[in-house]
């Protein structure tokens, strides 16, 4: 009887430890995550191959035990672009122990600065605003802010412009992120950037830009420059081309050269705007899949192995979120061969130790990410891509611009 008794403590004991301590019951560590954005509602074009690219990298890094017998567990929540769905998904976060935060969206990551502040904990957001970043020690973009990405649109205009100083229009999301570049360029401009803003228009939901052209098209602007999402950049491009107001080549004199920062573009463009679409130029820090790279294989082979239709397979906002993840999963391969405890501390250590020797090439960017304590903008490096036959194709080498560090 007292064998009996004693056996059932025993197996009792056994079924509440493994309640109790499920991580160590596997064989391995999990490293809690989480990432709130907008897989719904407005931008969910972006948002929502972003979510599929950051969830298809960690299945990855689990299934082919690129952390040995630790797994990451990334919590992944809709917020629908909504600040109080954020907080709130972010506070639960906390709550169950995450150390490493993915965030969405310019406002929230403004919205949650303080936050991030008191809980010392590093984030990676989709947002690359470059306010981000002023008076924050645990924000990090993944790549060049967007007035990087604007200023690097104007230099180029600049530099290939013939006949004086370009007059160009800025069409931008009615929100903090799309006027964040706004003043960045200004300041560009200001500090000898040779071009002309003749005006700054915050698209609404019209669905007819008509009126707009034309009043752009009287002012003598001759391109326009596009800092929001896709389906406004798409609708004002097929208006363009109805009144033949299309440059078929760049700077053609009486038309207009249309240009746009990294959530104007991609392949969700080209299907937007189909022949409207053709010599739009583009920049960003990823790997297009319209061009054969190692990073492109990749990214479609990884696409491929978890059953995502060609849509998302070829986003750039996939490739985006693969990449954050790429990042997050690095920092913690890091720690883990320093022999650390994988925290909140010691993955911000390893973000800031990522420069020099020890910059990340994860095969989705043009270039390495690199941290600092005085650096927390990612990738550097831009490539300026154009629409030809309907697909996206580099023009040029990648590039940093310069007017970036002549206005800090």
């Amino acid at each position: 009887m007292k064998m009996k008794t004693l056996t059932r403590w025993v197996v009792l004991f056994t079924a509440a430890a493994l309640l109790t301590f499920p991580m160590q019951a596997m064989g391995g560590e999990v490293y809690k995550l989480g990432l709130s954005l907008a897989i719904t509602g407005p931008t969910s074009d972006a948002g929502n191959p972003y979510s599929k690219g950051v969830e298809d990298y960690f299945n990855y890094v689990n299934d082919m035990k690129l952390l040995g017998d630790d797994t990451i567990d990334c919590t992944i929540r809709d917020d629908q672009y909504k600040n109080d769905v954020t907080r709130r998904n972010f506070e639960e976060f906390l709550d169950d122990g995450i150390v490493f935060y993915l965030n969405y969206s310019t406002g929230s990551t403004l919205a949650l600065k303080r936050d991030f502040e008191e809980e010392m904990i590093p984030v990676i957001p989709a947002s690359f605003h470059a306010g981000n970043l002023v008076d924050s020690n645990y924000i990090f973009l993944p790549i060049a802010s967007y007035s990087a990405q604007v200023i690097g649109l104007a230099e180029y205009i600049v530099a290939n412009h013939k006949d004086g100083a370009p007059k160009v229009a800025m069409f931008i999301h009615p929100s903090a992120f799309g006027r964040g570049p706004v003043e960045d360029v200004q300041k560009a401009v200001g500090a000898g950037l040779d071009m002309e803003i003749i005006e700054v228009v915050e698209h609404g939901k019209d669905l007819d830009n008509t009126a707009m052209l034309k009043r752009l098209k009287s002012k003598g602007v001759q391109y326009v420059i596009s800092h929001t999402v896709q389906s406004p950049v798409a609708t004002m491009l097929k208006d363009a081309s109805s009144l033949s107001l299309m440059a078929g080549s760049f700077g053609e004199a009486g038309k207009l050269t249309f240009l746009g920062a990294h959530y104007t573009g991609g392949n969700d463009l080209v299907a937007l705007a189909g022949p409207s679409s053709e010599n739009f130029y583009w920049t960003t820090s990823y790997i297009v899949t319209s061009e054969p790279s190692k990073g492109a294989d990749m990214q479609l082979d990884l696409a491929k192995k978890y059953n995502r239709d060609d849509k998302a397979a070829n986003s750039h906002n996939y490739a985006n979120g693969m990449m954050v993840a790429q990042v997050a999963t690095e920092c913690i391969k890091r720690a883990k061969a320093k022999g650390k405890e994988i925290t909140k501390e010691t993955l911000y250590e390893e973000l800031l130790a990522m420069n020099g020797d020890n910059a990340f090439s994860p095969g989705t960017t043009v270039g390495p990410v690199t941290y600092s304590e005085t650096d927390k903008a990612g990738v550097d490096t831009l490539q300026l891509y154009v629409v030809k036959d309907g697909q996206f194709k580099s023009a040029g080498e990648p590039f940093v611009p310069e007017y970036t560090e002549k206005i800090k």
